[in-house]
């Protein structure tokens, strides 16, 4: 099936990934991660890719350093990340299309701590959603699906009839596991990724319609 059947379907609800798919965060966890890693003695520029797109505790017990907690690292990192938002922007046009989307169709299910996630936002001026899933409510982060599911069976819908919008691996794998829809965004790629899924870039050329029955669709404005 083509990857454009997305802006042919109506969905119940959407759930969003939130660091480089709603907002741009980037360059702040890179400068929090780089001199984490660096600390560690890891090759930096070979490990930043890995860490994008998961929790920071299951990124640092895949690396199995000896002597390094996991836990209490991650609390560390976590903890520099959410003193360290200088540069944390909205993703073009993505207030706005949060905005024209009634609060009890969508949630954001991110990786990141709730404590972080709430400073994001506010750094990038998105209001807190009604319907937030964070690191700390699945005991396995993606590319696991239980976020996902977890994400739609709070909103009442099955996440089979919803439409995640994701920019990183192992969401993207996590919402097809859910079986979802999944719609890839862009902005934040450094190197363009293959994938099979529709892709915008960002919310600058879209805009979310709602129908009689109360679906939502995704519809290219130009």
């Amino acid at each position: 099936m083509s990857a454009t059947f997305v802006f042919d379907k109506t969905y119940a609800a959407f759930l969003f990934d939130m660091d480089g798919t709603i907002l741009n965060s980037t360059v702040a966890a890179e400068r929090v991660w780089s001199k984490w890693a660096e600390s560690h003695g890891l090759d930096v520029a070979a490990f930043m890719p890995t860490m994008h797109g998961v929790r920071a505790i299951d990124t640092i017990r895949r690396l199995g350093l000896p002597g390094v907690d996991p836990e209490v690292e991650a609390a560390k990192i976590t903890e520099d990340e959410i003193n360290d938002v200088a540069g944390v922007m909205p993703l073009p046009g993505a207030a706005a299309f949060l905005e024209s989307l009634p609060p009890e169709k969508w949630a954001i299910v991110t990786s990141s701590p709730l404590e972080l996630a709430k400073r994001r936002l506010a750094a990038a001026g998105i209001p807190v959603p009604r319907t937030l899933v964070t690191a700390e409510d699945v005991k396995i982060g993606k590319p696991n699906p239980d976020c996902y599911l977890l994400g739609a069976r709070k909103l009442g819908f099955d996440a089979s009839d919803c439409l995640v919008f994701e920019d990183a691996i192992p969401g993207i794998l996590a919402g097809d596991a859910a079986k979802a829809d999944v719609m890839v965004i862009t902005a934040t790629h450094k190197h363009p990724v293959e994938t099979t899924h529709a892709t915008i870039a960002d919310y600058e050329n879209v805009v979310a319609r709602i129908d009689l029955n109360g679906r939502l669709s995704v519809v290219k404005s130009n």
